[in-house]
């Protein structure tokens, strides 16, 4: 089992900054990638970036490419989205979730490529 557990969510004025962690714990040796999402009240849950564990490769939802930068400390099990220029439509719940299929069947943006979530954590961004 994998255990993932976010932090970091506040409330937060708009153009202002703030850092997500989601640690991870468990069977973590054999993750593949680990992304965020999130979910606006009425919204489905949308993605928002991912980073694969090994190569670190990233990728960006558009709205926020130049404003959220995704990261991971491997030593840490840890997996950070620094948020900065933020918007109150970036108000959300904010998912950490974790991939340990086959690489060849990995498509970042899709929630059904992922195996784990965690719990959330809420941002709030006021106008």
């Amino acid at each position: 089992q994998v255990q993932l557990v976010e932090s970091g969510g506040g409330l937060v004025q708009a153009g202002g900054s703030l850092r997500l962690s989601c640690a991870a714990s468990g069977r973590t040796f054999s993750c593949y990638a680990m992304g965020w999402f999130r979910q606006a009240p009425g919204k489905e849950r949308e993605f928002v970036a991912a980073i694969t564990w090994s190569a670190g490769n990233r990728y960006y939802e558009d709205s926020v490419t130049g404003r959220f930068t995704i990261s991971r400390d491997n030593a840490k099990n840890t997996v950070y989205l620094q948020m900065n220029s933020l918007k109150p439509e970036d108000t959300a719940v904010y998912y950490c979730a974790a991939d340990y299929g086959r690489p060849s069947y990995y498509i970042y943006h899709r929630r059904d490529t992922y195996d784990y979530w965690g719990q959330g954590t809420q941002v709030t961004v006021s106008s």
